[in-house]
């Protein structure tokens, strides 16, 4: 017998998993939300990445959920922090007046948002959350997902039972446990046209990972840390595709690969309410201190904090030498983890400052702030899963503006959601350099959250059907929340009608009735005609 028994079991509370269980909880089922860290929300929280987000976020272009936790962000720092009234009046506050988005923040602000949006639920007994619980083995019979069990940091077990799962992994991972059809890495160009495909598919080519930080800077203070261990081969490491040694202010520009220098000015002067955070008129990452501050001492009153913090998730902290999946995983996580804390060190000791000097001792790693000890992000950055096989698969040819034109795209009857970003692939594990290509506005068909066979359970984040490429463009916050959103949607839905979810997307008239719950939701279906992008 299992240990529980739900309606709705979502396995990874990452921003996918938070969404599907407000969904199904508000639809008024019962819901088992485990997380593998002591914190929900994912690559906002545990892996400390301000939202990444398309330029009419303010306007449209989103669910009115995570409309509510951008605006709960907000209201977070209005209520509480000693901000100057022109930053308190402020409607489009930028917390960290960052360059990367209109929207950046610290992450535990995000957290304490999320547990409110939450708390409710909990209140009821409808949600039970069980944090520091990973997948280790799935119960399945004839394509139905019967149950997952959960491990325990101490290696205690628990095993949960449900009508509907969820997979909102990081990595996808009740996919391979429930021997549910997958695919890793980049597929052939054969297989489906791609331009930027390679000519073989390659399953263990994937996007980098990284262990982000938090650091603030102090003039005329001692914060540098131990040298690390892998110091000596990150200093020396110099990558065949980048203009000079990983660890320096040289990167290439993600959109044309020539190389940029970038700087680094801690705390620089300026009034951070004239900063245009705009990713579609400017990548914003030349200065590397602005692109991700996540606090910006000038929006507060005088005195109030000593620093900036700023976010380190750059050009020089991207770990690709291993995949993050099979036997391999330990050391790619263990190395990525030394690679971040080598760019702590190189900065603290050997950059070059403007002054003609070297190193910023200054620096002080922000572990409060991202809520661990070592002072790295409790969970690396994972932009790239195991993605299903999916009723519709995404492509680079649906959303690439050079293949449908600037104003085409394709258009699905049965879309769920909409999303915006340029198709950003990383370095890869097959030692590709930056693919960024411009794209279009897109939707999300709602057979890319289901498997190709039937099967109770569904997609609920990056873990859709999409390909290498195309995941370039929806792994992003706002689609990973819609895509989990509309999972608890349908499973709700499901519960309730009586129907599968593959009958949900077949039958013209559940699959108009779904489409009036989620409008009546706030989930936006389609996008209006936006032009001059």
């Amino acid at each position: 017998m299992p240990d529980q028994d739900t309606d709705v079991l979502v396995v990874g509370g990452g921003l996918g998993g938070v969404a599907a269980a407000l969904a199904a909880c508000a639809a008024g089922r019962r819901v088992v939300l485990s997380e593998e860290t002591d914190w929900l929300g994912g690559q906002l929280t545990a892996q400390a990445v301000p939202p990444d987000e398309h330029p009419w976020i303010e306007q449209f272009g989103c669910t009115a959920r995570y409309r509510r936790l951008r605006e709960g962000i907000r209201d977070f720092y209005r209520g509480w922090y000693p901000m100057r009234s022109a930053a308190r009046s402020w409607a489009a506050l930028n917390p960290g007046a960052g360059r990367v988005s209109k929207l950046c923040h610290e992450p535990r602000v995000a957290l304490a948002v999320i547990e409110a949006m939450l708390a409710p639920h909990r209140a009821s007994g409808r949600l039970t959350v069980l944090l520091r619980h990973r997948p280790v083995a799935a119960h399945t019979d004839a394509g139905t997902v019967l149950g997952v069990t959960l491990e325990t940091v101490g290696a205690q077990r628990i095993s949960v039972s449900a009508r509907y799962v969820l997979d909102a992994t990081e990595l996808g991972d009740v996919l391979a446990l429930a021997g549910i059809e997958h695919v890793t890495g980049a597929e052939a160009q054969s297989e489906y046209g791609e331009p930027h495909a390679p000519a073989e598919a390659q399953p263990h080519t994937m996007q980098g990972i990284t262990y982000c930080f938090a650091v603030s800077h102090h003039d005329g203070e001692h914060h540098v840390i131990d040298r690390p261990a892998e110091y000596d081969f990150w200093r020396s490491y110099t990558p065949e595709f980048w203009p000079g040694p990983l660890l320096g202010f040289t990167a290439p520009d993600p959109r044309t690969l020539e190389p940029v220098e970038r700087t680094f000015v801690p705390n620089p002067d300026g009034d951070p309410l004239a900063v245009l955070a705009d990713q579609s008129a400017n990548a914003g990452d030349r200065e590397l201190w602005m692109f991700r501050r996540i606090l910006a001492r000038g929006l507060h009153r005088p005195g109030s904090f000593d620093s900036d913090v700023t976010l380190v998730n750059w050009p020089l902290n991207d770990y690709w030498l291993r995949a993050p999946l099979g036997d391999d995983a330990a050391i790619a996580y263990a190395e990525a983890k030394q690679l971040s804390l080598s760019v702590l060190y190189w900065l603290q000791t050997e950059a070059p400052r403007p002054d003609g000097g070297t190193g910023y001792p200054g620096l002080r790693l922000r572990g409060d702030v991202v809520g661990t000890d070592d002072g790295l992000a409790k969970s690396a950055y994972v932009r790239e899963s195991r993605r299903i096989r999916a009723l519709t698969t995404v492509t680079e040819n649906d959303v690439a503006r050079d293949v449908v034109g600037p104003y085409g795209g394709t258009r699905y009857t049965d879309s769920v959601g909409v999303g915006s970003y340029r198709i950003d692939l990383h370095p890869s594990t097959g030692g590709d350099n930056y693919v960024d290509i411009a794209s279009v506005p897109f939707e999300i068909p709602l057979g890319a959250l289901l498997p190709r066979r039937e099967s109770n359970l569904l997609a609920a984040g990056k873990n859709i059907g999409t390909t290498h490429i195309s995941n370039g463009c929806y792994r992003l916050h706002p689609v990973e929340w819609n895509v989990g959103e509309v999972a608890g949607e349908l499973a709700a839905y499901c519960l309730r009608h009586g129907v599968p979810p593959h009958q949900v997307h077949a039958d013209a008239t559940h699959s108009a009735e779904f489409g009036r719950v989620l409008d009546a939701a706030g989930v936006e279906r389609h996008w209006p005609d936006v032009r001059g992008y």
